[in-house]
């Protein structure tokens, strides 16, 4: 259920097409996003991952890359996003045995008119599936998932968080 009964989906025009919204009128401000996934694996697909022994490498440290590179692409993977300047993204990612797996966490942030959630979340997916890519060989049967936002601010709508009890 929306969290605003007024909100309307704002990449539609009147007549229901889609659109690239007008941001031109809008002030520059600080805007950042947050967003989180995990992948989940077999317990000695973690180990092998954490003690550096997969054929492809460091497998964390290729996912961080991807994650960045991934954010800096967006507009160019998702139509109707604008291409925007980031000042920063980074790309956490940590081991977790009770999963058992890893979690990532991204971040993106600029000085502009648009938020940066999108460019958050692709860094956070396209971190997952380097893992999933890495680590196949090994385990197919990886599960990616939780890939959300998790925090944001900036902009007219100000800052938002996930409750506390919503996390993964």
């Amino acid at each position: 259920m929306p969290e605003d009964t007024n909100a309307r989906l704002t990449h539609l025009a009147e007549d229901g097409s889609a659109t690239m919204v007008d941001v031109g009128d809008k002030a520059d401000t600080v805007r950042i996003a947050e967003a989180e996934g995990c992948v989940r694996m077999k317990p000695d697909t973690l180990r092998l991952i954490l003690a550096g022994n997969m054929k492809k490498g460091d497998v964390i440290g290729a996912a961080r890359i991807a994650g960045i590179m991934a954010a800096k692409q967006t507009a160019s993977l998702i139509p109707l996003c604008h291409p925007l300047a980031l000042t920063k993204v980074s790309v956490e990612i940590e081991p977790d045995e009770a999963l058992p797996g890893l979690r990532v966490r991204t971040l993106a942030k600029l000085t502009g008119k648009t938020g940066v959630e999108m460019e958050a979340l692709t860094a956070a997916s396209v971190a997952c599936l380097t893992i999933y890519d890495m680590a196949k060989a090994v385990d197919r049967g990886m599960e990616i998932g939780g890939i959300r936002v998790s925090a944001k601010s900036g902009g007219k709508s100000g800052e938002w968080r996930i409750a506390e009890k919503e996390q993964i």
